[in-house]
């Protein structure tokens, strides 16, 4: 199993796609790093999936049941607030809208990695033996029947705190920033798809972690996808890439701004990871998300900042993403 440049990953999702073999994709935040494997080809003991419960598991498999050690050392609140203020700076400047602003956070558990995947319970999970875990509840897109659907998710808050729902939906700076997710969205799929519509808007769902619950905003965007997209995946998915949710808009300024602010290189954090199977595609957006690095586990966590963006609320956010999904 290999790393492959953007353009050997769409011929190579384009040759499985003509010869009509599922395959599974992995591709990095900028794109320059991607997996890209037939399923009958990929090897549990080196790669596990479970997207929307299509898995590779084997049924013999299963993790340690020892209770979860999960300690990791906070954003540094210097180098937080050198990275909020050039961001908010960029804003009022006017070169963004909104900002997803995210940290790189030293992890200590007694859990490997595969331990963590067969541990948590997410829509979406990878495996890469040693290399990174991922276990997200986001959906990316989904492809069916010609239908596109995105479903960004904008918008956290601890589930015990009173009246914790509604204080989600009525918090102006949340309801902001998902609307302008939202608009991104509708504009990206608008590129590879046609009668682009809102189906569901700023819904909430509830997330268990081993700390409680949490709960997230999220919103259904649908599409008609154009005949020349549904018949080249690769060409799809790239297009659509970054996601707009863990980006901010306009798209490629943040991206600069982005680069500017985040002192450590993203990787695979924020990438995206789906499956093809019959011309229809199930992905995710990479977040929730552990790596190895250097012998070290490190957690990547954010959020989205706008101008309104109070930064010890912000803070917060961050601290509280950084969980695992399990009983």
């Amino acid at each position: 199993m290999k790393e492959i440049d953007q353009e050997e990953a769409i011929a190579r999702m384009q040759a499985f796609a003509n010869a009509r073999k599922p395959f599974i994709f992995v591709i990095s935040y900028d794109k320059s790093r991607t997996i890209v494997e037939a399923l009958e080809d990929i090897d549990p003991s080196q790669l596990l999936y479970n997207f929307s419960g299509i898995t590779n598991i084997p049924p013999t498999l299963s993790a340690t049941e020892s209770e979860i050690e999960w300690q990791f050392t906070q954003p540094s609140r210097q180098s937080y607030h050198r990275s909020f203020t050039m961001v908010q700076d960029a804003e009022r400047a006017g070169n963004s809208y909104l900002v997803n602003l995210t940290c790189r956070v030293p992890l200590t558990t007694n859990l490997s990695l595969r331990d963590i995947f067969l541990r948590t319970k997410a829509r979406y999970r990878l495996w890469i033996h040693g290399k990174l875990v991922c276990f997200s509840p986001e959906i990316f897109v989904r492809l069916q029947n010609g239908i596109i659907s995105s479903y960004p998710m904008k918008g956290t808050i601890d589930a015990t705190l009173p009246l914790a729902r509604e204080q989600l939906l009525r918090n102006p700076k949340e309801a902001a920033e998902h609307a302008t997710i939202v608009d991104l969205i509708r504009n990206d799929l608008s590129m590879v798809a046609d009668h682009v519509t809102v189906e569901r808007y700023r819904y909430v769902e509830e997330i268990t972690t081993h700390r409680g619950s949490i709960l997230q905003t999220s919103t259904q965007i649908n599409g008609h996808v154009r005949p020349f997209f549904q018949e080249h995946p690769g060409q799809l998915i790239m297009q659509l890439l970054p996601a707009g949710s863990i980006t901010g808009a306009p798209k490629p300024k943040t991206m600069s701004i982005i680069h500017g602010a985040e002192p450590y290189d993203r990787g695979y954090y924020t990438g995206c990871m789906g499956i093809w199977q019959d011309g229809n595609i199930d992905s995710a957006v990479m977040i929730r998300f552990v790596d190895l690095e250097d012998g070290h586990l490190y957690y990547k966590a954010g959020g989205g900042i706008t101008a309104m963006s109070d930064e010890e609320s912000e803070y917060n956010e961050v601290i509280e993403k950084i969980y695992v999904p399990v009983c």
